[in-house]
């Protein structure tokens, strides 16, 4: 579900999230332990839970309960699952059913831009040229921005060895099974890998496991979760 967006004046620096936007914007960053939430005027995010029976209209509900009071007049969803023309079409692993055919613009009564949530984080973390995110999480999110176009992909079902995907090796269920020393071994082997098929001049990581890693894989820097929101404030600077 490709997008294209006007290419960020400036690279992201420090804790602040910076807009490309004067509307105000609701970003909201859906996960499967938590639902993190920041808009226009605010500088410190909002961290609900959310769990694995959390429904589209129960995230719509508890969002509106925690920033009554707030002003937004449009709203981007990071997603935990893939997404096309703005919309998803399979619902998450981590969370309760009903999110494919949701209407989000009718729930929020605004204007709703929705992306795979590691292309939010992506976009908040890019700087120019071609970049590759990878998000370590629960699994595996990866996505690339080529001059500006991001492209989420779905590289983490890939086979990766003994019959394994890459997400099995990185993700929260591989790090459970190798521990860690393995673990990280195998995301330096996965980050190198997949810079090298496609050709990218900078790899972002990021996501909530990639605190645990001791040192970053040779030529890539850290993502921040705070980017996420950086990059739903984007979403709205799109061309």
């Amino acid at each position: 579900d490709a997008l294209s967006v006007r290419r960020p004046s400036r690279a992201p620096r420090g804790g602040g999230v910076g807009q490309q936007s004067n509307m105000r914007i609701l970003v909201v960053d859906v996960g499967g332990t938590s639902i993190k939430i920041l808009a226009t005027g605010h500088q410190k995010p909002i961290k609900i839970p959310s769990g694995p029976q959390l429904t589209p209209k129960q995230m719509v509900s508890k969002v509106k309960e925690a920033i009554d009071g707030w002003e937004y007049a449009v709203v981007s969803i990071g997603y935990p699952g893939p997404v096309k023309n703005g919309k998803p079409v399979k619902e998450p692993r981590n969370l309760g059913r009903g999110w494919v055919g949701f209407d989000f613009e009718r729930a929020f009564g605004k204007p709703v831009r929705l992306i795979n949530d590691a292309a939010m984080q992506a976009l908040g973390s890019y700087k120019t040229g071609r970049m590759l995110f990878l998000g370590l999480g629960t699994g595996l999110g990866t996505t690339l921005i080529l001059d500006g176009l991001v492209a989420p992909l779905e590289l983490a079902h890939l086979p990766y060895k003994n019959g394994k995907t890459y997400e099995e090796y990185v993700g929260k269920a591989g790090l459970a099974r190798t521990g860690k020393k393995k673990w990280r071994q195998n995301v330096a082997d996965v980050t190198s890998r997949l810079r090298a098929a496609l050709e990218v001049d900078d790899v972002v990581i990021g996501g909530g496991n990639a605190k645990l890693l001791k040192m970053l894989p040779a030529g890539a820097r850290a993502g921040k979760n705070v980017f996420a929101f950086r990059g739903g404030y984007r979403l709205w600077a799109q061309r």
